[in-house]
């Protein structure tokens, strides 16, 4: 049967609303053919010339002849962002995230996607498991690259025991086949302790650097841990000295990257370095920040925005007031570290910095990505907050006021009695709220 996306919305001012096209239309056909999900529409529309068959709501269908610019989009909205259902994952990985989460949180929260077009367009990671030859030849026929893929290791045996899935270690052959196809990569290593690192991870990187500079990065970032593991395998989280062991593999690691491809390709992420109670590295050692959405790089990235308007700001002394500025515990000592810069350059500005303590997930959760608003209520009442309380927008869900555990930002505002403002993870937006807010 032949697939229809009814249309939710048209961008204002795009090529669809100029053709008259309507929310409640419905796409039937690019160039000839039905389109399967996003990624044959992108792939159908990318042309100079575009023929497009739309059902309007009255039954009439429109054939619609559109000269356009390749990469020029449409300005059409459908039902989803995929066009199409999306893939769950079929492993039971022994460190998945998911199945640590507490019950009662809302549905959206608990679905596991192991579906590449996610990962083309929204940056996921994908296991590879699922994958049968049609969606291998779809992958490279559209050209989906760079291809984020979870590797964790590649050890056959122990990837299966990893991801709990027999499938594991024969679909990692679907790399070399991408990589022969001329596909780029970015990959991802979640190192858990006694399994993966140690001479694992340091065979898994030998074997990633023989498959060539077409694996453009490698994150490295340790296993997440919260409380509600009743029933599940028995992990341990990173201690000090674990987070050591790996970032010393990993610089030596970059070492060899860079004298064979001109790159450092793996990196570790910045809860590595703040485990292993190390500085962070320099702007320049993430070179593009290839896996910043990742967590890696962040905090460096965000003291360089931080420094670079730090220099070019002009000081108001004369500014007084009280701002507060919550954060998870990993980054409480670097928060802390802007903060006390901020006051003195403005000694009559008072900011205090609040890591809060993960009593929803379980202490060893420390980013602060995962702080819930019933969190942050229960620790900060009764605190001293001044007249605003910023919070980092990595805490709530993506374009939405809310936090993981749904409560809104105006419960917090009402919970506090202070006014709340969401702040960019953004080093430079984050001293420009600080110091150019009127407190007085």
């Amino acid at each position: 049967m032949q697939k229809v996306h009814p249309i939710k919305a048209v961008e204002q001012g795009s090529i669809a609303e100029e053709l008259d096209v309507r929310p409640g239309d419905v796409l039937l056909e690019v160039n000839g053919s039905p389109v399967e999900d996003v990624l044959e529409y992108k792939f159908l529309i990318n042309d100079y010339y575009i023929e497009v068959l739309i059902r309007k709501e009255t039954g009439e269908e429109w054939l619609l002849e559109i000269d356009k610019e390749p990469h020029e989009d449409l300005g059409l909205k459908f039902e989803t962002g995929l066009m199409d259902r999306g893939k769950s994952c079929k492993n039971k990985c022994i460190f998945c995230f998911i199945d640590q989460l507490p019950e009662g949180m809302r549905k959206s929260l608990y679905f596991k996607d192991d579906d590449s077009r996610l990962s083309f367009l929204q940056g996921n990671f994908i296991s590879l498991t699922n994958l049968e030859a049609p969606d291998i030849e779809r992958i490279i026929k559209y050209r989906i690259s760079p291809l984020n893929v979870s590797v964790h290791t590649t050890d056959p045996g122990l990837r299966v025991r990893m991801l709990g899935n027999p499938k594991a270690g024969e679909a990692l052959g679907a790399m070399r086949t991408f990589l022969e196809n001329g596909l780029v990569l970015n990959c991802q290593i979640v190192l858990c302790p006694g399994l993966n690192d140690g001479e694992k991870l340091k065979r898994t990187l030998e074997d990633l650097f023989k498959m060539g500079r077409s694996i453009r990065s490698i994150g490295v970032v340790p296993v997440g841990i919260t409380r509600h593991r009743k029933g599940l395998y028995t992990l341990r989280p990173f201690g000090r000295e674990d987070a050591n062991r790996a970032v010393d593999t990993v610089e030596k690691w970059q070492k060899i990257f860079q004298k064979e491809y001109d790159s450092r390709v793996v990196y570790a992420a910045d809860e590595l370095y703040l485990k292993a109670g190390l500085p962070f590295p320099g702007v320049e050692a993430y070179q593009d920040f290839p896996q910043l959405e990742n967590g890696i790089g962040m905090m460096t990235l965000f003291k360089e925005q931080f420094d670079s308007l730090f220099k070019k700001m002009a000081w108001d002394t004369r500014r007084t007031g009280t701002v507060s500025v919550a954060t998870g515990m990993a980054a409480g000592d670097f928060i802390q570290d802007l903060g006390k810069r901020i006051e003195g350059a403005v000694r009559n500005l008072k900011v205090h910095i609040y890591p809060i303590v993960n009593e929803y997930f379980g202490e060893t959760i420390d980013v602060a990505g995962l702080v819930t608003g019933g969190d942050l209520i229960g620790q900060l009442r009764g605190k001293e907050l001044g007249e605003k309380l910023f919070v980092p927008e990595n805490m709530l869900k993506s374009g939405e006021e809310v936090f993981l555990d749904d409560i809104l930002v105006t419960r917090i505002r009402e919970s506090l009695g202070v006014k709340v403002e969401v702040c960019p993870v953004d080093g430079g937006e984050f001293l420009r709220k600080i110091v150019q807010e009127d407190l007085r």
